[in-house]
């Protein structure tokens, strides 16, 4: 019985698709989009040769780079697990039991996801002024980032097949063994691709760590670029940045491996009943309940107690208007590049796996790792060096968003595309259609709902980037971002509160699609 049960676990998953030959005009569009990938790295390899091999030694090998590297490496250790487990529990209490008013704690489980990072640091920090260090930057980055972990883990757990776990029932299983041998197996892409897109922001974020005084290679780059102008130290650091963005991306292929996770046929149309939580109820509804009061409640309470001290004269609204109208459009424009760069990529991934295909994607998450400020600086090279006219441009900042937020669209565009069955882009080549057309006609739309997902994330992102922003955007630009950021910076919290709140309102549309399309994936 238990090798039948360790057979039937696996479902689905059991065996890797069989790869089929990529469309070449697929793989030129993902070589050229990394090649644009390469910029910042070329960047890097760049400076490091032209310092010379002795001084690159001395700047790598010391003890700061010690202190940074065990920071950062606490930092992603404590906080991804922590995000992991968080989120597979208050996924499975909203899709999976009788939790009391279960769509609404699954709204608010996505809705951290409008207040950016380093509001969130903002209002705990001005709510307790002594909180700073590790503990800080480990308990501000779960609440802010969970979401990315929560959003793909409910979303598979809406379409798993239930008949699997009916089946491993029958056999004898329990309810915890179930849950360990058949379901957790089967949302291994989701909790792969969130982990790894929560480790990617604690390598790349400012804003939040310094806020709280935590030091990441992220802080330390930029502080060594803004008080003493050392290219070549900050550059090193960022190698080593990218060496750490390596090592995260290799060990998320390692777990996530080559395993086929789509069935043909309706497969999870049957929906689940709710398990039954009886006496459990109570305690269950604390989860939520606190997570919604630390990740909403804290950083809410507090933008209205900063816009309650500084009453109507802190509404500049010729200001705030300009912020408002520049950050939407650079939000749009960039989700859109970003997406649309994306789609080859994450085809490449699920489709035709292989070496070339891991080079591409190993590229672009390495890219999104790295701090604004050092992809700003590679492309302010570049313009300058070869390309003046875009220097300070509309299409270089774009280009800048797009290799920073690219990880964003493949992550969602990957997990929509393997929900999407092979079978039925062969069936439509069977019937004559020409590969484009039977790709768009089956795999690109029934990606749809992983692409606007995707494109939202990255607008999310754009809105509240800072630091590539500063550098590469035309001048006069001012986004909500900035202006929070300045405003801060000089200690002044009451002005910067109604940005803050702007920043949030505009955030929670994004935020509510990304929801609504997780529902729609699983026809709910």
């Amino acid at each position: 019985m238990a090798a039948q049960a360790d057979s039937m676990t696996t479902g689905f998953a059991a065996s890797p698709p069989r790869a089929r030959r990529p469309l070449p005009w697929i793989t030129a569009a993902a070589v050229l989009v990394s090649a644009l990938a390469l910029v910042p790295l070329t960047f890097i390899i760049w400076i490091a040769i032209q310092t010379g091999w002795a001084t690159t030694w001395a700047l790598v090998v010391r003890p700061r780079v010690g202190e940074l590297l065990v920071n950062t490496a606490l930092l992603v250790l404590l906080t991804v697990p922590v995000c992991a487990v968080l989120s597979i529990a208050l996924a499975w209490l909203t899709e999976r039991t009788d939790l009391p008013g279960a769509r609404l704690w699954s709204l608010l489980a996505v809705a951290p996801l409008a207040i950016p990072a380093f509001v969130h640091s903002y209002a705990w920090v001005t709510m307790l002024p002594g909180f700073h260090g590790l503990p800080a930057g480990v308990l501000i980055s779960v609440i802010a980032y969970f979401p990315f972990l929560y959003l793909p883990v409910a979303a598979s757990l809406r379409r798993l097949d239930p008949a699997l776990e009916d089946a491993a029932a029958s056999l004898g299983l329990g309810p915890a063994r179930v849950f360990l041998r058949v379901v957790l197996p089967q949302l291994r892409l989701a909790i792969c691709g969130g982990s790894l897109l929560v480790g990617l922001h604690l390598l790349a974020e400012y804003g939040l760590f310094v806020f709280v005084r935590f030091d990441t290679f992220t802080t330390a780059i930029v502080d060594q670029f803004q008080s003493t102008f050392n290219g070549p130290a900050a550059t090193m650091l960022a190698g080593v940045l990218v060496a750490c963005c390596l090592a995260l991306l290799a060990f998320e292929m390692l777990v996530r491996g080559e395993e086929r996770y789509a069935r043909v046929g309706s497969g999870a149309a049957r929906l689940r009943p709710p398990s039954r939580l009886g006496r459990l109820t109570l305690p269950a509804l604390a989860l939520p309940l606190l997570v919604a009061l630390l990740s909403l409640g804290v950083p809410l309470v507090v933008i209205a107690r900063w816009l309650t001290a500084g009453g109507v004269a802190v509404w500049r609204l010729d200001e705030i208007g300009l912020a408002l109208g520049q950050t939407l459009f650079l939000a749009l424009a960039g989700g859109l590049l970003a997406t649309v760069a994306g789609i080859p990529i994450a085809w490449l991934s699920i489709r035709a796996p292989g070496k070339l295909q891991r080079v591409l994607e190993g590229l672009n998450y390495t890219v999104g790792a790295l701090p604004g400020v050092v992809v700003a600086l590679a492309l302010v090279t570049i313009t300058v060096t070869v390309m003046l006219p875009l220097y300070q441009t509309l299409v270089t900042i774009l280009i800048a968003y797009a290799l920073m937020f690219l990880p964003r669209a493949i992550i969602s565009l990957r997990a929509s595309i393997a929900q999407a069955p092979i079978e039925l882009e062969r069936a439509a080549a069977g019937l004559g259609r020409p590969p484009m057309r039977a790709l768009w006609a089956t795999t690109i739309r029934l990606s749809a709902p992983g692409a606007a997902a995707g494109m939202a994330l990255a607008a999310l992102g754009i809105t509240n980037e800072l630091t590539a922003t500063q550098m590469l955007a035309p001048n006069g630009t001012r986004t909500l971002a900035l202006a929070f950021w300045a405003y801060s910076g000089e200690i002044d919290y009451a002005a910067a509160a109604p940005y803050a709140a702007i920043m949030v309102v505009l955030s929670l549309p994004l935020t509510f699609l990304l929801y609504a399309q997780s529902k729609r994936m699983a026809g709910r």
